[in-house]
């Protein structure tokens, strides 16, 4: 019965994700080294220190019937990864620096358990959800552009101290897409280790 209501149009999906936290201190660091280039690049919408995360894993819409699921099988990847211990490694744009589209902070994958983490969760979920094609490239957005910037050399020689954190949880994220910014609704928040 409640499946059959799930199944019915009116049931609205949810944008899901799945991703990880950065240190208040990081944070600081990250604010510290992108002042100058908010204040150059006013145009840009810079994303709030509140909605700054790393996505391990974007789900896109998922229907509330599945929601149960994910949960199960984002946790089972929590419980079989232990925690990581990381730092900021510099500043980068997507796709160039000449046609900047995304602005990012860049994050450390010691010995690839970001990576083994996201593939983790591509084999978990892939019954339901499409495994990504690209290989994981740990960041943390701070900025998007429409239309690209043209960066100088400059923003990715930005001196950042590689200021290290801990990591020892995963969060499914429900994502609430309104202007100016976006809303993320943390839905479950998982240990990594049990």
């Amino acid at each position: 019965m409640a499946r059959d209501r799930a199944n019915r149009p009116e049931a609205k999906a949810s944008r899901l994700f799945v991703a990880f936290a950065v240190s208040d201190a990081a944070l600081d660091e990250v604010e510290r080294a992108i002042e100058p280039w908010r204040a150059r690049f006013p145009q840009a919408r810079w994303v709030p220190r509140e909605n700054m995360h790393v996505t391990l894993k974007f789900l896109g819409r998922t229907w509330p019937r599945l929601e149960g699921w994910v949960r199960q099988q984002v946790g089972a990847v929590a419980a079989g990864h232990g925690p990581v211990t990381t730092r900021l490694t510099g500043l980068g744009s997507f796709p160039s620096a000449a046609r900047a589209r995304v602005l990012w902070v860049g994050i450390g994958d010691p010995g690839g358990a970001f990576a083994s983490l996201a593939g983790a969760l591509d084999v978990a979920l892939q019954e339901a959800f499409t495994p990504e094609s690209r290989a994981l490239s740990p960041h943390l957005t701070v900025a998007r552009s429409a239309p690209p910037l043209n960066l100088d050399e400059g923003f990715a020689r930005t001196r950042i101290e590689p200021a290290g954190f801990r990591v020892d949880r995963i969060v499914l994220f429900r994502s609430h897409l309104r202007r100016p910014a976006p809303r993320y609704e943390p839905i479950a928040t998982l240990a990594l280790g049990g």
